[in-house]
């Protein structure tokens, strides 16, 4: 009897009605269980799992929103805060990868359909790393530079990077007016960018190497980006010819002067090819020792204060003051290998040049080599693309 009347009590329960048209479990519009099912909470999911250790520095962290909409993402250790962008509503990813060694929290908020919302809070840890597990990079030209139309741009890491395909894809250079350019890596450690043809004067350009926490291979990454903003000034192109002696100064294509000059006598061959001026020193000591030449030889040399001095070559080539060699200038070869010119015309080529000016050379058999300081403008444009990382 007793199981009898409990089921009686649930027929009544499933049927009955309570006196004010009611019905429980209905579908009255003012319902609260049919406004719970209405609203479907929003669901967000992120790369990094809570708690996680060890995060590789290169990720790109992201997260997404599923049956709601994405309002806020924000990341901050530390080490500084993580900037991203949302799109579209539902995702949102990180616009710079993540520091080492650093300790991270990640909130992130969502919009129900109601208007409510809902939030994920994601800690995680990233990998510690090692001075010989980062690479950093410095960059030529430096900020604010004015340069010569010949001046490449210069990337040199600390640490060999051996997936240069990675970094070469985060490593941009913009130029006003607009200029096509290649990438060329001269070695695991530098890379170098030119345009096709001399820079235009009067160009702007922007080098941005964004490299932090990009995967170098090897277990090494990149630590700290670079931004350098450099222009270039007037083309000033000196165009030397050894068989006559002389150099014709140009200055945004008007011939300005043409000096007597010498150059290596034989033995010491002056290079020909195009070089780039590299640094200036007003004045500049000059040993033999330096370029292969040794002490006490019939060669030798130590000179202490050789005036106006303008490197062209790792090897020790310069454009400088030679009063000793005047009576041979304009008319014989007589260096161990620099471009000697008068004091004056020195001093005044020195007051009008800066980094990057051009220097092209004729005349001789001995060419220049590419990597013997900025030897750019010696390899072909189509060799200097294929260089390039990515082809």
């Amino acid at each position: 009897m007793r199981g009898l009347a409990v089921l009686s009590v649930l027929a009544v329960a499933a049927s009955g009605c309570d006196g004010s048209g009611f019905t429980p479990g209905g579908g009255g519009d003012d319902s609260p269980e049919t406004t719970a099912a209405a609203v479907v909470e929003a669901k967000l999911t992120t790369n990094v799992k809570p708690g996680a250790t060890a995060v590789p520095v290169s990720t790109v962290l992201r997260v997404s929103a599923v049956d709601g909409t994405l309002s806020s993402v924000t990341v901050s250790s530390k080490a500084g805060k993580v900037t991203g962008r949302i799109v579209n509503g539902t995702r949102w990813v990180a616009s710079e990868r993540l520091e080492p060694g650093a300790r991270y929290r990640m909130r992130a908020v969502a919009e129900n359909s109601d208007g409510s919302t809902v939030e994920s809070i994601t800690p995680f840890a990233t990998q510690a790393l090692g001075l010989d597990q980062q690479t950093y990079p410095s960059v030529a030209p430096l900020q604010g530079e004015t340069v010569g139309v010949g001046m490449p741009v210069i990337v040199t890491f600390d640490l060999p990077v051996t997936d240069k395909a990675a970094f070469e894809k985060h490593m941009t250079v913009t130029a006003t007016p607009n200029q096509a350019g290649s990438w060329r890596w001269v070695s695991s450690t530098e890379a170098h960018w030119r345009p096709r043809t001399y820079w235009k004067a009067g160009s702007k350009v922007s080098v941005d190497v964004d490299i932090n926490g990009v995967s170098a291979g090897g277990g090494i990454y990149g630590q700290e980006d670079r931004d350098v903003d450099f222009e270039v000034g007037d083309a000033h192109i000196y165009k030397v010819n050894a068989r006559t002696h002389q150099m014709k100064v140009f200055e945004n294509g008007k011939l300005l002067r043409t000096l007597p000059i010498t150059t290596g006598k034989p033995g010491f061959t002056t290079r020909s090819g195009v070089k780039v001026i590299m640094e200036k020193f007003e004045t500049r000591r000059m040993n033999s020792e330096t370029v292969g030449i040794p002490a006490g030889s019939s060669e030798a040399y130590d000179i202490d204060d050789v005036r106006w001095a303008m490197r062209l070559t790792n090897s020790g080539e310069f454009i400088h003051a030679a009063p000793w060699s005047v009576g041979s200038q304009g008319y014989a070869n007589v260096s161990h290998g620099c471009t000697g010119m008068s004091t004056e015309n020195a001093g005044w080529l020195y007051s009008i040049s800066r980094r990057g000016d051009v220097v092209e050379y004729v005349g001789t058999d001995r060419p220049m080599e590419p990597d013997n300081g900025y030897g750019d403008w010696n390899i072909s444009w189509a060799s200097y693309q294929a260089d390039s990382a990515l082809g």
